[in-house]
């Protein structure tokens, strides 16, 4: 029996749809190193905060990658595809699938706790994979989402805000995750899951940006109970640097690096 070329992944928010999105495709790139393989990748209504699409882009930067408003050019272009990865977030209902693929052949593969059993997931997924053992009993009631393109943050006052709101002080966050810029350039994006174990920012491959605000992409997803999204904004923009702040900075930034470059 062949096995279709696309693959459809779903789960529960923080399970780990995403990494195992980028297992899939990092052990598909070591198999065919000899040639350049066609591969897709699709996470329908993220709108204006593609965070998982980003992280994707700059790890595998020969993924074709398409956002909201591309349906056509990514149904246009799978007849040529050697793999197909569609990502479906945990607020999008299953028969969404259909409404997309029109009834084209897919695997389903389902990202669950280990624990969790008899879900809707289960009697729809071909494959379930163990992913992150989340506290299931949780129920997501708020999705709260901004863009900060545009924005460069002091890398401190990140570190306070995000310690502060995983531990409570915004409400209960269940899951957050977000790329942000930050004042030397660099570009940072940071995961949470409740229950989880905390890791620290890893810094995305890109280049750094040292001249004046950066136009790609950076953002924040928290989801959680009782969330005060008002003073999340506004903690999160605190944290932001002025124009003449960030052109400070910058200068900085560049004489060191000219100085380890022995210039």
């Amino acid at each position: 029996m062949n096995v279709p070329k696309m693959t459809v992944v779903a789960g529960l928010a923080g399970c780990g749809k995403t990494t195992w999105i980028s297992q899939q495709m990092a052990k598909r790139e070591e198999e065919s190193r000899v040639r350049n393989e066609n591969i897709l990748y699709f996470s329908p209504s993220v709108g204006t905060v593609p965070i998982d699409k980003t992280r994707l882009e700059t790890e595998f930067p020969s993924v074709k990658v398409f956002s909201d408003g591309q349906e056509v050019e990514f149904l246009n272009q799978l007849a040529t595809a050697d793999a197909v990865y569609i990502e479906l977030g945990f607020y999008l209902e299953l028969n969404a699938v259909a409404q997309i693929l029109d009834n084209l052949s897919y695997r389903a593969v389902a990202v669950l706790p280990p624990t969790f059993k008899d879900s809707e997931w289960h009697s729809w997924a071909e494959e379930v994979v163990p992913g992150t053992a989340i506290d299931t009993s949780i129920t997501t009631i708020q999705v709260w989402r901004t863009a900060t393109t545009g924005q460069v943050i002091d890398e401190d006052s990140l570190d306070e805000f995000w310690y502060e709101m995983t531990h409570g002080a915004y409400g209960k966050v269940t899951r957050a995750k977000g790329i942000f810029d930050v004042a030397d350039g660099r570009s940072l994006y940071a995961d949470f899951v409740l229950g989880v174990p905390s890791t620290d920012f890893l810094e995305l491959d890109l280049p750094r940006h040292l001249e004046g605000k950066p136009q790609r992409f950076s953002g924040i997803e928290v989801l959680g109970q009782n969330l005060d999204e008002a003073a999340i904004q506004q903690t999160l923009q605190d944290c932001c640097l002025s124009s003449a702040e960030i052109w400070q900075y910058q200068q900085q930034v560049k004489q060191i690096l000219l100085e380890e470059a022995g210039v």
